[in-house]
């Protein structure tokens, strides 16, 4: 299994990067708060729930997107290349000017109806994520720097690395769930939030960077 993941020292960026995409206040966070919030942690697991069960749809159809796209015309590889980075320089320029304004604001009414069903609040979360387009496009830029060129297979590669990004996405909203119910607002202070933004800034900049660097993985 270790030929289709990346090395430890590959393993720990990829761990960092996700950690730090999940913990910068985003949609899926501000919605998974948000019902948390308004309805307890009933609300907020579902919401959590759907979140993720749209980061696998976006994770299958990137993979097999993405590998259909390489198979067919290689030069799509660089097309994905530049524009994957510019769009992760776009990001990380966007975190860096939110940490030099502080990082701070409030939480925006994301889903105004205070009770819902599990059902409902599931779906709420699962739309919200499939219907935004940049966490597609985020999979297609992010994912494939990870893909080991020596992989045998490098559909399954990207497959485990998606499967990594949505286990690891759902513990974090589930603790952050956790966190939520207790608190009658985020225990995160603005200066945490200004960090968070200028670490994941200057990461996704990196990672853009080093993604024009990249060789095409294709067989």
């Amino acid at each position: 299994m270790t030929a289709f993941l990346p090395g430890p020292a590959e393993a720990a960026v990829f761990a960092l990067a996700v950690f730090l995409l999940n913990a910068t206040p985003g949609v899926d966070f501000l919605l998974t708060v948000s019902r948390t919030l308004q309805s307890g942690a009933r609300a907020g697991v579902a919401a959590a729930l759907g979140v993720n069960a749209g980061c696998v749809v976006h994770a299958l159809a990137a993979a097999f997107g993405l590998a259909t796209a390489l198979a067919l015309v290689p030069a799509a590889f660089t097309l994905i290349q530049w524009v994957g980075a510019a769009y992760l320089i776009w990001l990380g320029l966007g975190m860096l000017r939110q940490a030099r304004r502080g990082g701070a604001g409030v939480l925006p009414d994301v889903v105004p109806a205070p009770s819902r069903s599990f059902a409902a609040d599931f779906r709420v979360g699962l739309l919200t994520n499939v219907l935004n387009p940049k966490v597609a496009f985020f999979f297609l830029a992010f994912l494939p720097q990870f893909v080991p060129a020596t992989s045998p297979d490098k559909t399954l590669s990207f497959l485990l690395l998606g499967a990594w990004f949505v286990l690891q996405g759902l513990v974090f909203l589930l603790l952050l769930v956790a966190l939520a119910e207790r608190l009658s607002r985020l225990g995160a202070s603005g200066r945490v939030r200004q960090v968070l933004n200028g670490l994941g800034g200057v990461l996704f900049i990196a990672l853009a960077l080093r993604l024009l660097r990249e060789e095409p993985v294709v067989a």
